[in-house]
């Protein structure tokens, strides 16, 4: 195993601090704005294209011309200080996995370094895979996985990629990775499934 391969976003904090709720009040609101559009009209497009392209933004660039650089700027611009503390046990935690560590993230590099930071765990990955780096073929879309991959010069048996949607993780198995599940979620594609990202001491303990 040469790289653990982690999602950021309700996978290395948890989801109930909610603050994907703001980001996805601020996708509502950017629509709003820019498709001149009604609450129900924009809830509805933000899922259908969450469901079709990954992201919203995959959608948005398809069907309406967004400047995605626009977009990821506004989107992203939460108060997350008022969240995200730092966390003793998870820098505990990635100090114990010897791996190689990376992010693959459907976000902006600028917001996974702000989140990293925030939560006192900046210096434990070695880089950051973002949304521009995919070229904006969000995750799952294969060919994003692909170009990961390449850019690492490993092949999927050599990797552990941990995610909170199971969706993101099967192009991952597909590949050959093996593949963690965080959360509430269930499905039978995931390797294995944990509560929290505090389950991957008995992972890695798991396949030595």
């Amino acid at each position: 195993m040469r790289y653990v391969i982690f999602d950021l976003d309700n996978t290395l904090y948890p989801k109930e601090i909610g603050l994907f709720r703001l980001v996805d009040q601020r996708i509502n609101e950017y629509m709003r704005t820019k498709l001149d559009a009604d609450h129900y009209t924009v809830e509805s497009l933000r899922l259908k294209y969450m469901d079709e392209y990954g992201t919203t933004l995959g959608g948005l660039m398809v069907h309406h011309n967004i400047d995605p650089d626009d977009y990821l700027m506004f989107v992203h611009d939460v108060d997350l200080e008022r969240l995200l503390t730092i966390s003793p046990e998870l820098s505990d935690l990635l100090e114990r996995i010897s791996i190689d560590k990376v992010i693959f993230t459907n976000g902006s590099s600028n917001h996974a370094r702000r989140v990293l930071k925030l939560l006192g765990v900046d210096g434990y990955f070695s880089r950051i895979f973002d949304i521009r780096f995919m070229d904006y073929l969000a995750k799952p879309n294969p060919r994003s996985y692909e170009k990961l991959l390449d850019a690492l010069g490993v092949k999927g048996e050599e990797c552990l990629m941990v995610e909170d949607l199971a969706r993101n993780l099967l192009p991952a198995k597909q590949l050959g990775m093996i593949t963690v599940l965080i959360g509430k979620e269930r499905t039978t594609d995931a390797d294995f499934i944990i509560e929290d990202i505090f389950g991957m001491d008995g992972v890695l303990s798991e396949i030595g």
